[in-house]
């Protein structure tokens, strides 16, 4: 995404993509609220990680480069009013991309697919061409069987696999509890099974 970068928000000076220590992220934070500058670096380490969850839940460059626009604006203008709940401050930054998205998807009145591409199954990727056949159909179905699914389990599915999110993340993006997660994960895994053995039939 580097050059679409301009086109997400304005471009900031190089940073370290190494993970910020806790105590060092929650000074920065503090910092943004009085220094564009701080800001920046914290637009620099998570521009990527929110426009590819956008682009997961949308589908569509255009449209991802304009939400992940509007999720940073959004956050530089709360950013004084950012209270620290214990989590990353990237899950603030995911709920404030959460519901841009689903008022995205409000205001089309309809639900659209979405590209879950980069969902990891990384069981059988090594071996022979004849294995690797089928695991392709495999994560086909899977991703078919993924798009059928309401737009709060797509985003936990994304969040969950692509991101590699834990249940504390995923609950405070999504607005739930952490058990609500946990139950409603086991839930998707359900109806993916449902759907994955209908298909079979």
């Amino acid at each position: 995404m580097s050059e679409d970068r301009e086109a997400v928000g304005r471009p900031c000076p190089p940073v370290s993509t190494l993970p910020l220590a806790e105590e060092d992220e929650r000074a920065l934070v503090a910092r943004a609220a009085a220094e564009p500058a701080a800001f920046g670096i914290l637009y620099e380490r998570y521009v990527d990680r929110i426009y590819n969850y956008i682009y997961h839940r949308v589908g569509n460059q255009h449209d991802a480069e304009d939400l992940t626009a509007r999720a940073f604006q959004r956050a530089l203008y709360h950013i004084a009013s950012y209270v620290d709940r214990g989590v990353p401050f990237s899950a603030w930054l995911y709920r404030i991309a959460h519901n841009l998205v689903a008022n995205w998807y409000r205001d089309r009145s309809r639900r659209r697919d979405i590209p879950l591409d980069d969902i990891e199954l990384t069981a059988g990727r090594q071996g022979d061409p004849y294995g690797q056949a089928v695991l392709g159909e495999k994560v086909d179905e899977v991703r078919k069987a993924v798009r059928q699914l309401s737009p709060d389990r797509q985003a936990l599915v994304v969040l969950k696999h692509s991101e590699h999110m834990s249940n504390a993340e995923i609950a405070s993006i999504l607005g739930k509890t952490e058990g609500a997660i946990k139950s409603l994960y086991h839930r998707t895994l359900i109806a993916l099974r449902q759907i994955l053995e209908e298909e079979e039939v």
